[in-house]
């Protein structure tokens, strides 16, 4: 709870010592800064330290409370709440102190849980206030950055905020953009943390940093904030932005979320902002390069150019031909060299993302030619519509390993749902052909496809080798023309398609444990016994 400063003013020491051993203050929210036992000391300690509270008696030697208080809120801006407290319950001072504003009038003997109620409402009302002063400060401090940034600020606005800002005296200014990133609705389990909330925490984390004395106006830049950096801000990190980045960053890991910082500069003067915003805004572009460390420094990463490269054809086919075929482990190491190339190799954000639109168009392209959906991918979104937000190469990594890997199941379950139909069909035209001369090696090239394959395909599905399938359907339709005509055995085989009777003898017999010729005799004796044995009977 951050403490609000408090001055006691009593010209008996005992009643001021006796209130402070009273009250919990830091409890109530607030400090004990200073104690005066006349109006006119007070008087002087308000306008040099100006407190928060001051906590008067009525009366007092030279200067009485009711005076003090009309000569403060004369001489003072923005002064001090004041509680009164008075041994006299005279109903004129009461009113005499509402007309100044005076926050409460208490009387001796003091209540301490009333009294600490008081306090406490008090702390609440100065603690929305500041917030409030904070709030309209911040809001003045971005539209002075944009004017300048824009050009529109002319030189005795921008010398007014250098006085404001206590921006006169530096030698030095950094413009910075701060960045939060993968925080998208992609991602499972993200605090959702508004624009607004985001800056509340990065102006939080500011006022850790620098400690009292310095203020950081942010202006919000679409996605990013901007702040100005004086180089007295740096002091105490030694005297170096990277440092400072750095122990930014670590006051902004509780986010959920990355946070990167870029910097440009530096420059002298507040009109040279332009400058230094531009440079920021430069470093933009080594992003991807600096994913490890969070932080840009245009000084750093200018010394060497990014590059707008296409990754290499044979990586590319790779990464293709492996979400094809299902090559997942491959398939990680080989995502992982593309990505590593992007860092190493120094890609701009633009060549990174037309890389990776090529490597998902491809399997796209895969998916619409077995007749999938490619819109049934979950991942097909956040890799169509990262580019339009803040994401950094890991989890860009990370969405685009997940995209390719459900990629490749799916279509690997496309490849199944094509070869249960491809079989059927394949099945369909044996029992349509049976009779002429068909092998596993034509079938398979009608309907391109490898004949061992094709034959290991065909037991899976039907749990009987292509060949006894062949055979038994020839040998059931030669059991048919057997029965059912009087065809010559060598007329039975050619019309099943065998074209050596000898063979087809051997064959059948090899099923039917008989001859064609034993198997039509037996049921030529079968169907002359049958009557036999009725007329016995």
């Amino acid at each position: 709870m951050q403490l609000h400063h408090a001055m006691l003013v009593d010209d008996e020491v005992f009643s001021r010592k006796g209130l402070m051993k009273l009250i919990d203050w830091e409890t109530c929210g607030f400090r004990i800064v200073a104690e005066a036992d006349n109006g006119e000391d007070a008087l002087e300690l308000i306008r040099r330290l100006k407190p928060d509270l001051v906590i008067t008696d009525i009366r007092m030697p030279v200067l009485d409370g009711l005076e003090l208080i009309r000569q403060t809120t004369r001489s003072e801006e923005e002064g001090p709440e004041f509680i009164i407290i008075s041994g006299y319950d005279d109903f004129k001072y009461a009113q005499q102190a509402v007309r100044y504003g005076v926050h409460d009038f208490v009387l001796k003997p003091i209540d301490q849980t009333e009294f600490a109620d008081t306090l406490r409402r008090l702390h609440g009302k100065l603690s929305q206030r500041q917030e409030a002063r904070a709030r309209e400060e911040r809001l003045q401090g971005g539209a002075v950055i944009e004017s300048i940034l824009k050009g529109d600020a002319d030189e005795g606005a921008i010398a007014g905020w250098e006085e404001r800002l206590n921006l006169k005296a530096v030698n030095e200014l950094f413009y910075m953009l701060v960045e939060l990133n993968d925080h998208h609705p992609w991602r499972e389990k993200a605090e959702d943390i508004t624009p607004s909330r985001f800056m509340e925490l990065v102006q939080a984390a500011l006022e850790r940093l620098a400690g009292d004395g310095q203020t950081f106006p942010l202006r919000e830049h679409r996605n990013r904030l901007g702040l100005i950096v004086p180089d007295r801000a740096l002091a105490p990190l030694g005297d170096s932005i990277r440092s400072f980045a750095e122990r930014l960053l670590r006051e902004l890991e509780v986010l959920d979320g990355r946070v990167f910082v870029y910097a440009g500069g530096p420059v002298s003067r507040l009109t040279e902002l332009r400058e230094a915003y531009q440079a920021a805004r430069e470093a933009l572009q080594y992003k991807y390069i600096c994913d490890d460390s969070g932080i840009v420094l245009s000084a750093e990463a200018s010394l060497q150019p990014i590059q707008y490269l296409a990754i290499d054809q044979g990586l590319y086919g790779r990464i293709i031909e492996q979400v094809e075929e299902l090559q997942l482990d491959r398939l990680e190491d080989s995502i992982r060299a593309m990505f590593r190339d992007f860092q190493e190799k120094r890609y701009a954000p633009e060549a990174v993302k037309m890389n990776l639109h090529q490597c998902v168009l491809g399997i796209v392209q895969i998916v619409r030619r077995m007749d999938g959906d490619e819109q049934s991918l979950r991942f097909l979104a956040p890799m169509m519509g990262w580019p339009d937000l803040n994401l950094t190469l890991r989890e860009i990594k990370r969405l685009f390993a997940s995209f390719a890997v459900e990629s490749s199941r799916y279509i690997a379950e496309l490849r199944r749902e094509r070869q249960r139909g491809d079989i059927h069909k394949i099945r369909s035209y044996i029992e349509t052909h049976y009779q002429d001369n068909i092998t596993l090696k034509s079938i398979a090239s009608r309907f391109y496809m490898n004949p061992v394959y094709l034959g290991q395909l065909f037991k899976k599905h039907y749990s009987i080798y292509f060949n006894d399938f062949l055979l038994q359907l020839r040998v059931n339709e030669a059991k048919r023309l057997l029965r059912q005509t009087d065809l010559r055995v060598y007329e039975v085989a050619e019309r099943v398609g065998f074209g050596n009777p000898d063979y087809f003898v051997t064959q059948f017999e090899k099923l039917e444990k008989v001859t064609p010729s034993e198997y039509r005799s037996r049921l030529l004796r079968e169907g002359t016994s049958g009557p036999r044995e009725e007329k016995k009977r």
